[in-house]
């Protein structure tokens, strides 16, 4: 039988081999990228970078604010959500990190998130449905895995992913547009040929793909490792376990979620699954709670 802590080490292993391979294929990207359109030149190299930092500092920056309004969350009302508020003080407490601001989204469906890019500064939020139809032990089980997640950097983690896999998304782009609408980068074309060329179009292909296929793979050991945290801090693995199950009978579709939030969510806020959802099944993560 697996123990918390089994489950919360083999998770974060996982995560960091993850998070290398996404690094690594934004720096490789960028080299074909100013390849393209620089040839061999090491200036093409010196442009680029500042830009993509630039970027990826702007999007990260803003990311909590945008992610909150997309969902259409309003801050809890401290009289009308007292015990939501309280629970979430209660877990925030249990595991040694600030409280974080509560957001409830009016919603019927079954569903919370987390963002926040640090401990002292994150949001919670719940729709309005999981606050009406969790109980008390269901309801401690979602907030301690959302907490969970602001506890472990999760939400740190799946933002800087989010940026990166945009930012690929962005240069393969620009790269595939130069190579068929112009000769982008023709002095370094001539001297390496149609080799160099070809893998060119290849890593502009399939970086995209590739890429969100690991974001998918992160985000799933992020939710058994934000599972695992939150029945060691509630003491009570059975809490989320029911809660899930409950959440997978009543419906987890959330009306403003979007394929770029869709990760953050305790549950996938889309009506489609499987293979491509960015969530592990949710029987599979019953049976791990139960097997603790």
């Amino acid at each position: 039988m697996a123990s918390f802590y089994d489950r919360i080490g083999e998770n974060r292993r996982n995560s960091y081999i993850l998070m290398g391979a996404v690094f690594a294929l934004v720096f490789a990207t960028l080299y074909v990228f100013c390849w393209l359109f620089f040839g061999e030149s090491e200036i093409g190299f010196f442009i680029s970078l500042p830009i993509a930092i630039i970027y990826i500092a702007v999007t990260y920056y803003f990311s909590d604010s945008i992610v909150l309004a997309v969902a259409g969350a309003q801050e809890a009302n401290k009289q009308e959500h007292t015990y939501l508020i309280n629970t979430v003080e209660n877990i925030a407490i249990a595991a040694g990190i600030p409280a974080p601001k509560v957001y409830v989204i009016p919603d019927p469906a079954l569903n919370a998130f987390a963002v926040g890019k640090s401990p002292d500064k994150a949001s919670v939020a719940f729709t309005s449905g999981l606050v009406e139809k969790l109980d008390r032990a269901q309801l401690e089980g979602v907030v301690a895995h959302e907490i969970s997640h602001i506890k472990n950097l999760d939400s740190r983690m799946a933002t800087i992913v989010a940026v990166m896999v945009g930012l690929i998304a962005l240069l393969s782009d620009l790269g595939l547009r130069s190579m068929f609408l112009s000769r982008g980068g023709s002095g370094g074309r001539d001297r390496n040929g149609g080799i160099m060329v070809l893998v060119g179009l290849l890593l502009m292909v399939l970086a995209p793909i590739v890429t969100y296929a690991i974001r998918l793979m992160l985000s799933r050991q992020r939710e058994y490792r934000a599972d695992a945290t939150a029945a060691q801090l509630t003491r009570y693995p059975e809490g989320l376990a029911s809660a899930l199950e409950k959440i997978s009978k009543e419906g987890s579709v959330v009306q403003h979620a979007s394929d770029a939030t869709a990760s953050l969510y305790i549950a996938s806020p889309l009506s489609f699954s499987g293979f491509i959802s960015t969530h592990p099944p949710i029987e599979d993560r019953i049976k791990r709670l139960r097997e603790m």
